[in-house]
C-alpha cells in the first residue's frame, strides 16, 4: 500500500496537472510511480528530464534497458524490474536477454563488458580501476557512453529508492522472480 499521498490524474492541479498532460500524451497514462513522485512536481520533472536527456544519448535502447534492469534487480525494485522488463522487450530485447540483464549478463560480448562495468561501478561506489575503464572501452564504448551509463545507474537508483520508500503499487505485469 502506498506510503505517500497518491495524486490521481483527476486530482492533479498546477504543475502536476501540466506534467500529467505531457506524460499522458507520451505514454497514454500516468503510471503509479509518477502519481507518487508528483507530490513534488520538481522531483517528478527532474526524473522525467533526466530520462529524456539520457534517451537522446549514444547508448542503444537495449543497452539503456539492460542497465536499468541490472541496477533495479540489484536494488531489489520489483516495480522497476517489472516496468523495464516490458520496456526492454519494446526496445528489442528477448525474454531471455531481459532475464540475463537482471543478472548482469548478456550473450552479446560488447553488452556483457558494459554490464560488468556497471556492476563494478555499483560495487565500488564508482571507484573503478583503470583496467575496468580500459575493458569497457576495448569493447567499443566511448567515454560519452560510459558517462551515460553512470547516468542510468543514478536514474534507476533514484526510481528504485523512491519506490521502496513509497511502496509503489505495480501497474505492469509483474516480472518473474529470478
Amino acid at each position: 500500500m502506498p506510503r505517500l499521498h497518491v495524486i490521481k490524474p483527476e486530482e492533479a492541479i498546477g504543475s502536476a496537472k501540466e506534467i500529467y498532460g505531457e506524460v499522458t500524451k507520451r505514454m497514454g497514462k500516468v503510471v503509479n510511480i509518477f502519481q507518487g513522485m508528483a507530490n513534488s512536481p520538481a522531483a517528478l520533472r527532474a526524473y522525467l528530464a533526466m530520462s529524456a536527456a539520457l534517451s537522446e544519448g549514444e547508448l542503444s535502447p537495449q543497452d539503456r534497458e539492460a542497465i536499468y534492469l541490472a541496477v533495479s534487480e540489484s536494488n531489489g525494485c520489483q516495480y522497476c524490474v517489472s516496468a523495464h522488463s516490458i520496456l526492454g522487450k519494446r526496445a528489442g530485447m528477448t525474454d531471455q536477454s531481459v532475464l540475463a540483464a537482471r543478472r548482469f549478463h548478456s550473450t552479446d560480448g560488447r553488452q556483457q563488458a558494459l554490464l560488468t562495468f556497471i556492476r563494478k561501478v555499483i560495487d565500488t561506489k564508482g571507484y573503478v580501476t583503470d583496467d575496468d575503464l580500459a575493458a569497457v572501452r576495448r569493447s567499443g564504448y566511448s567515454d560519452g557512453q560510459i558517462v551515460e551509463a553512470i547516468g542510468y545507474i543514478a536514474l534507476a537508483t533514484y526510481s528504485n529508492f523512491f519506490n521502496h520508500v513509497h511502496d509503489t503499487k505495480i501497474d505492469f505485469p509483474i516480472a518473474q522472480a529470478l
